[in-house]
């Protein structure tokens, strides 16, 4: 006797295996996509929290050198350029403290108060808002507020 080949079934999906296959995915999606699009923001305020640190040690060589931190008025220009208003820095370094002032990441100004109500200097990122205070992606990022200072 001669066995017979049965017809075999071809090897593709079926359309209930592809629809699984895209509900497990629009699943997965929903639950991934809000934790990646808050990586920006985070990533935003950790650059502004490092951005501080960084000024801040370039103030603390100024007053190393200087016996105080810039005035408010001097603000964080006299890290990269000789104040000329009073008090005039005697030892200020020829390279200056830093090559170059950083914005945060918002691309504005640091806020810069010496001396400032949370110690010898406030150094404050408004944050997304541009605006004192705020909450979330707008909450400000504080140099007494951070670690190691």
């Amino acid at each position: 006797m001669v066995a017979t080949a049965s017809p075999s079934r071809s090897s593709g999906f079926t359309l209930i295996e592809i629809m699984v296959v895209i509900v497990i995915l629009g699943i997965l999606a929903t639950l991934i996509i809000p934790k990646i699009m808050d990586r920006p923001d985070e990533a935003r305020r950790t650059k502004a929290a490092l951005d501080i640190q960084a000024i801040g040690q370039a103030l603390d060589l100024y007053r190393l050198d200087n016996s105080s931190y810039p005035t408010t008025e001097q603000g964080l220009d006299a890290l990269t350029k000789k104040p000329t208003a009073e008090p005039v820095p005697k030892q200020w370094r020829q390279s200056g403290y830093l090559a170059k002032l950083p914005k945060d990441p918002w691309d504005r100004a640091y806020v810069y108060m010496s001396p400032g109500v949370h110690g010898d200097y406030d150094l404050v990122s408004l944050g997304a808002d541009g605006e004192l205070g705020g909450s979330g992606n707008a909450a400000d990022v504080e140099s007494w507020n951070l670690s190691g200072k």
